[in-house]
Order: C-alpha cells, then sequence, then structure tokens
C-alpha cells in the first residue's frame, strides 16, 4: 500500500486545496494516472497515483491541505481496511481538532468578589502568570483550584471563558449595516490563488518604492511590428511590441545591473542577478499571475514571442506550472494590452528591485527635427525600491529604454 501526501513543493507553498477528484473513491487506479487536481497559491496541478491499485480517498473535495496531511492511500482491498478514510472535515481542521488532549473536568475558577478576603501569596507558576497576561487575567481576583490555592491554567481559562460569556461587544458599524442587508449580500471565499495574490501585494507593500514616469517617442517601433507581423504568422507567431520591449528593457538593464537584482534585507545585501529572467504579468480567469520568459536575452524576437504566446494559452486553460512561475529577475506588466490607461503605479513583484508599466500606444504630437508631427507614443512607468536604487538611477534606466526604443537601428537588427 502508498501514501499519498501533499508534499511540500517549494516557494513557500504549505496550503493545497483539493480542487476535483479525476477519479471516484474505491476506484481501481493505474500507477501515474492523473486523480486528483490540487489547487495551490501558484497554479492548478494533477497529482498522479503512486502505484496500481485500489483507491481510497484520504480528503474530500473543496477541503484545505497543509504539508504532510494524506490525500489518498492506494493498494489492495485488504491493505486499504486499515486505513481511516476521508474526514468530514478540512484535514488541518480534524488534526487540530485531535491534537489538543481532553482534560478531565476541573471545578470552575472562582472570581473573589471586592469584599472577600484576599490571600496572602497568589500562587502561580511563570507560564500560567504570562498566559493570565495574554489574556488580560488579573491574578489578584482569582480563586485558585490547585494546592494551597495555587492558580492553575484551567483556572485562567475558565475564567477567560466567563468573561467572554459576561462582556457583550458592541457590533461594529459595518456589521449592523450588514446585518441590516443581510439578504443583499453575499460573503465569498478566496480561491487559494486569490489568497496568494493578496499575501503577495502585502508583501509588496513592505517595500519603499517611488515611482519614475515617461514617454517614448514609438513610431519606429509601431512600424517594424507592423513590418514584421506577416513574416511571424506565416511561423504561427502573433507577433506584438512586447518582444522588442523586453529585449530593450535587457540591454537597459545591462547598463543598469542594481535593477536586474533582488534585496536580502536581513544581510542587508542586494543580489545582483548575472542572467535575465522577464517576468510577465498575465491575468487568467482565476487572478494575475507572473509567468516567466527565461534566458530571454539568449531568445530571438520570434523565440520570445512563440513563449509568450504559449504561456498565455496556458494561464488561460489553467495548466501553467510552477516552474514557469519563478526565478523572475525583473517584471513587465502590459497595462496597453487591456486597452486602457496612460500613466499607472504598478506594484513591485517581491522581491524584485523594480517594475516596467507600459501602457497604450497613442497618437499624439511629437517634436522632430524642430517640427511637431503626429507619432505614435508609449507611456512608460518604473516604480522601483528606493533602498537599493534612487530616483536618479530609474531616471536612467528609463533613458536607457527610450534610447534603445527609438533607435531604428536597433530595433531593424532584432528584426
Amino acid at each position: 500500500m502508498k501514501e499519498l501526501k501533499f508534499v511540500d513543493v517549494g516557494e513557500g507553498i504549505t496550503e493545497g486545496h483539493v480542487q476535483k477528484w479525476l477519479v471516484n473513491d474505491g476506484d481501481d487506479v493505474k500507477e501515474d494516472q492523473a486523480i486528483v487536481q490540487i489547487e495551490t497559491d501558484k497554479a492548478v496541478v494533477n497529482l498522479p497515483a503512486p502505484i496500481s491499485g485500489k483507491i481510497k480517498f484520504g480528503a474530500k473535495e473543496n477541503t484545505d491541505l497543509k504539508v504532510g496531511d494524506t490525500i489518498a492511500w492506494v493498494g489492495t482491498a485488504d491493505e486499504l481496511k486499515s486505513t481511516g478514510g476521508a474526514p468530514s472535515a478540512a484535514p488541518q481542521e480534524a488534526k487540530k481538532a485531535t491534537a489538543q488532549p481532553q482534560q478531565a473536568p476541573k471545578a470552575p475558577a472562582q472570581k473573589l468578589q471586592p469584599d472577600q478576603p484576599r490571600p496572602k501569596e497568589t500562587l502561580a507558576t511563570p507560564y500560567v502568570r504570562k498566559l493570565a497576561r495574554d489574556l488580560g487575567i488579573d491574578l489578584a481576583t482569582i480563586v485558585g483550584t490547585g494546592p494551597d490555592g495555587r492558580i492553575l491554567e484551567n483556572d485562567i481559562r475558565s475564567s477567560a471563558r466567563q468573561e467572554q460569556v459576561q462582556q457583550k461587544p458592541v457590533p461594529k458599524f459595518s456589521e449592523v449595516l450588514e446585518k441590516q442587508h443581510e439578504e443583499e449580500v453575499e460573503r465569498m471565499p478566496m480561491s487559494q490563488t486569490r489568497k496568494a495574490i493578496a499575501k503577495n501585494m502585502e508583501l509588496s507593500w513592505t517595500i519603499p518604492r517611488a515611482t519614475h514616469m515617461d514617454l517614448i517617442n514609438a513610431t519606429h517601433l509601431y512600424n517594424m511590428v507592423k513590418k514584421e507581423k506577416p513574416n511571424a504568422e506565416k511561423l504561427g507567431v502573433k507577433l506584438s511590441f512586447l518582444p522588442f520591449i523586453i529585449k530593450a528593457l535587457i540591454e537597459a538593464l545591462k547598463e543598469n545591473p542594481r535593477f536586474n537584482a533582488s534585496y536580502d534585507h536581513e544581510a542587508q545585501e542586494i543580489i545582483v542577478k548575472k542572467y535575465y529572467n522577464i517576468g510577465l504579468a498575465a491575468e487568467g480567469a482565476d487572478g494575475l499571475k507572473v509567468v516567466v520568459v527565461r534566458d530571454a536575452d539568449k531568445k530571438s524576437i520570434i523565440q520570445i514571442a512563440k513563449k509568450i504566446q504559449e504561456l498565455h494559452e496556458k494561464v488561460v486553460d489553467r495548466t501553467i506550472s510552477i516552474d514557469e512561475m519563478r526565478d523572475s529577475t525583473f517584471t513587465i506588466t502590459n497595462i496597453g494590452s487591456l486597452g486602457g490607461g496612460f500613466l499607472s503605479v504598478p506594484m513591485i513583484n517581491y522581491p524584485e528591485v523594480g517594475i516596467l508599466g507600459v501602457h497604450l500606444i497613442r497618437d499624439m504630437p511629437v517634436a522632430v527635427d524642430g517640427k511637431v508631427k503626429v507619432g505614435k507614443v508609449l507611456p512608460f512607468s518604473i516604480v522601483f525600491d528606493h533602498r537599493v536604487v534612487d530616483g536618479a538611477d530609474a531616471v536612467t534606466l528609463g533613458n536607457a529604454l527610450i534610447k534603445y526604443l527609438e533607435d531604428p537601428e536597433f530595433l531593424e537588427m532584432l528584426g
């Protein structure tokens, strides 16, 4: 018999969610057959059967898992008789419940009345004293049930429970409003992906950030993409502006290496990366993800475009893997692909040093050789970690990006 457990898959993932069983409890399964879909913070993955045999569920659909929890057992019918089967509650809840040993009932703690004589000395261990402080219990008001009136842990917890019963908290204003509209509101549980996004946003918010914004005359870039699109289509590739922006960004990062980095808070060191894995913010049905074009500096425009297309399709059909969303060194968010926005302040993809936001290319007046013409203008914003780089560094990075994307020779070389 083989036990299938939820194992540590790295990337700080400690929780999962049983989204869907692909077989029935008690079915015969074959080794490596996909049997269950598990949603983690990063992706939805299909787990295979470890061996061939009959399957017995260890967790039901729509329950949460922690690392080490049993998902299923696979073996012979006789072997499976000794297993417990899927609990009715989420596995970690069941585990939490069984982890607390039951104690024999004790007499409830008594509180001293104001006119009741107090003992000369309060007898309690340091642990009990700390517990009382944590729960806001005054030891002087407790009559201990232990030897010689010693105050026990149970006395403190019993007193705390009594106070909770006696106190009637005033409802929050929001709770009052929600009660008034209880038939007109809906509480929506967050998916594992949404929880991960919330966690990452909280981490991002710990970064002291600042923003630099500027405009690029993208007329040459626009014409280059228009020129190369038919050639890319013959190769089955949908060409956009993004691969050219990625190549230009990499050249700008080479000139400004502290942006292709992360910050080690504990050691107070800047970890400069000598490789270029460009993260791309991608919106899926289940929320925002960051997919990674690895070694983008070693890929051609067509190879990058093909990789972007492949990653996008996987995000849409929810087959993206954890490996395809890890180890980015600098991230781009393409706000322009959504059809709007002029300038924005994107959230840094923790623990990176910066993020580039590119926006919708618009027809705008541009000055060329002292004359004003209508050109294609690309607004961009660079949000950066001010612990690692300064505003002047961001301006330098932005100017380098402008230099490459406005250079017809550079763009021709890429095309």
